[in-house]
């Protein structure tokens, strides 16, 4: 089994996961634009390749898969998300699954407003969400929300131009020097991340793993510990799966007076996944028991509560 995996950039850990579970009967390739990217050079073979905005990037990958018989491939980064699930048909015609969500659904977790919008009609409990600086200002006046709040992108990743605000003059300043913002409810709860696996072949839920934030930087979490709840279990499975996703997904949610609030969604491997598979989550086995044409078994909190994940830094020289 072939597995290629794009924009690897400092995801070593999920790279050594892949080459361990393939063994020595499969390869594990790996792309990046920048030959300075760590990840790659864990793998079986790297290919250095143009950025994904570049007049014919497609083609490249899809040259690799071609060349390296690669039966799955996945992505480490939003911006290329969008691009594997718009041209799986492309991926699928060289012989390689695209492990991705839909279009449609991976678009909808880059959109956070429809995302609440989506959230909200499902039911799901979420935070107040606003595009129109008006209707926030009015529900500011009736006591339906307080400051502070936070300002951030309709669109974007890694808590870009994402504002804590506390005054009406602070969102106007920020609404001036941005285009496209949008006004967010601050959840002062209990965080917590959510790696999840939805079966490719039966889009059922085969594997949840949830941990308590207990340190963030920079968007991903830093230190965490794993926690089970079989009610925030059930509210997950029946979100992942009224939406259609397939794959790996990650997961925030917020904890307030006993009611869990799902906030964001990636439709891709989280950064806090190490904690996961490390507890017993191996995600890479699940995808490749899919990608042999085989439906997981149900593995839904089958890890250890009171398990801590502590990140640090290390080095590589070449």
């Amino acid at each position: 089994m072939n597995i290629l995996i794009l924009s690897a950039g400092t995801r070593n850990k999920v790279v050594q996961y892949f080459r361990k579970e393939v063994g020595e009967a499969g390869r594990v390739v790996a792309t990046d634009c920048n030959p300075l990217a760590p990840a790659i050079y864990e793998a079986t073979a790297h290919y250095i390749v143009p950025r994904i905005t570049e007049p014919g990037y497609l083609d490249t990958i899809l040259d690799i898969c071609r060349k390296e018989k690669i039966d799955g491939a996945f992505s480490l980064i939003d911006p290329e998300l969008s691009l594997m699930a718009e041209h799986a048909a492309e991926f699928v015609a060289v012989g390689c699954t695209p492990i991705i969500s839909e279009y449609d659904s991976v678009e909808l977790c880059f959109d956070k407003y429809k995302m609440f919008q989506k959230l909200r009609e499902l039911n799901i409990p979420t935070g107040k969400c606003f595009i129109d600086r008006e209707e926030f200002y009015r529900a500011v006046e009736v006591g339906e929300i307080n400051y502070p709040v936070f300002v951030k992108p309709v669109k974007g990743s890694a808590s870009i131009h994402i504002n804590k605000v506390n005054s009406r003059e602070e969102v106007e300043v920020l609404f001036s020097l941005y285009d496209n913002l949008m006004i967010q409810e601050f959840m002062d709860g209990t965080e917590y991340g959510a790696d999840v696996y939805i079966d490719m072949i039966s889009g059922k839920t085969k594997a949840i793993f949830t941990k308590e934030k207990i340190l963030m930087r920079a968007g991903e979490t830093d230190k965490s510990v794993s926690m089970k709840d079989p009610k925030l279990f059930e509210l997950i499975q029946r979100f992942v799966e009224e939406i259609g996703f397939r794959g790996i997904i990650d997961i925030d949610i917020f904890k307030i007076n006993g009611t869990y609030y799902i906030s964001e969604v990636n439709p891709r491997f989280g950064g806090g996944y190490p904690h996961a598979y490390a507890c017993g989550m191996n995600v890479p086995k699940l995808i490749l028991t899919n990608l042999t044409g085989h439906e997981n078994e149900n593995e839904i909190g089958h890890y250890e509560e009171q398990k801590y994940m502590m990140k640090y830094n290390e080095i590589m020289i070449r």
